[in-house]
C-alpha cells in the first residue's frame, strides 16, 4: 500500500491529501446540492429534470430492496452512491488521487455502514426485538452472527479499497507507458470499474441495513401464524 505523506497535523491529528481531497468533495457536493435545490420550479429545466431522475433512481432501488423503510434509509443509501462516484472519479483530474485508494477512508465508510445497520434496527425494531434476531434461528449461533457483523465491516473496506487502489495503478501504468495517447476506451474502462464499485459498495450498504431491519421479521410468526 502506498505510504501517505502528511499535509500538517493538528494535535493528535494527521492530515493527509486523502483527508483533503474528502473534504472538497463533501464541500463540493454540498454546494451543488444548495443550488440544485434552493430553486425549484414546477415546469423543471434540464438539471432539475436530470437530478430527480437520479432521486428517483436511487429511490426505486432501495424500494426494490426495502419497499416498507425506504423513505428513511434512501438518503444514507444515495449519499453513498453519489459521494463514491465522485470520490471514485477524482482520480481522473492530474494530480489528484481517490480518496477511495485509502484503506483509512473506505474503512470510515465501513464503519458508517456498520453502525447504521444497528443504528436501524435499533431503531425500527426496537432493542430487544433486535437484539433477539441474533439469537435466530438457534442461539447457538450467535457467537457466528456476532463475528459475520465484524467480518462483512472488514470485507467491505478492503474490496473497494483493493479495487479502486488496483485501478489507479492501472491506470498510471497506461499513461505512464502511452502517456495521453492512451487509448481512449482504455481509459473509459476506469470509468466504468469507478461507477461499478460505487454501485457494489453502496448495493452492499443497502443489503446490511436492509437485513438489519427485516431480520426479526423474518425470525416471528405473524399474529394469524401463532393462532394456527
Amino acid at each position: 500500500m502506498e505510504e501517505l505523506t502528511p499535509i500538517m497535523t493538528i494535535g493528535p491529528l494527521v492530515i493527509t491529501d486523502t483527508v483533503i481531497c474528502t473534504w472538497v468533495i463533501m464541500a463540493l457536493l454540498g454546494v451543488s446540492s444548495w443550488l440544485v435545490t434552493r430553486r425549484l420550479k414546477l415546469d423543471p429545466g434540464a438539471l432539475q429534470t436530470a437530478v430527480e431522475g437520479i432521486v428517483s433512481s436511487i429511490e426505486e432501488a432501495v424500494a426494490a430492496v426495502a419497499p416498507d423503510q425506504s423513505r428513511r434509509i434512501a438518503p444514507l443509501i444515495g449519499s453513498f452512491w453519489i459521494f463514491l462516484v465522485v470520490a471514485n472519479l477524482s482520480s481522473l483530474v492530474p494530480g489528484v488521487h481517490a480518496p477511495t485508494r485509502d484503506l483509512s477512508a473506505t474503512a470510515a465508510l465501513a464503519v458508517i455502514v456498520f453502525f447504521s445497520t444497528h443504528w436501524f434496527g435499533v431503531r425500527i425494531q426496537g432493542l430487544r426485538a433486535y437484539l433477539r434476531s441474533f439469537l435466530a434461528p438457534n442461539p447457538i449461533l450467535l457467537p457466528f452472527n456476532l463475528i459475520s457483523e465484524v467480518t462483512r465491516t472488514v470485507a467491505l473496506a478492503v474490496r473497494l479499497f483493493g479495487n479502486m487502489m488496483s485501478l489507479e495503478m492501472a491506470a498510471l501504468l497506461i499513461l505512464l507507458v502511452a502517456g495521453f495517447l492512451a487509448p481512449v476506451p482504455i481509459l473509459m474502462l476506469h470509468v466504468v470499474e469507478a461507477l461499478v464499485q460505487a454501485y457494489i459498495f453502496g448495493m452492499l450498504a443497502l443489503i446490511y441495513v436492509a437485513g438489519g431491519i427485516q431480520s426479526h421479521a423474518q425470525h416471528t410468526p405473524s399474529q394469524g401464524d401463532t393462532h394456527v
